[in-house]
């Protein structure tokens, strides 16, 4: 995969790894974390 942040994985593509800050304080490291096969993310931008 490229450094383009427009770039879409693909199938079989992994997953690249992204340090988040959580709302409530603390992180989480993707896909390292979650001890799940499957996780969803949603990014919510909030009222502006």
């Amino acid at each position: 995969m490229t450094d383009n942040k427009a770039a879409k994985l693909n199938l079989g593509d992994t997953f690249p790894e992204l340090k988040l800050k959580l709302a409530g304080g603390g992180s989480l490291t993707l896909p390292a974390e979650p001890d799940s096969r499957y996780t969803v993310v949603l990014f919510y931008r909030g009222h502006w």
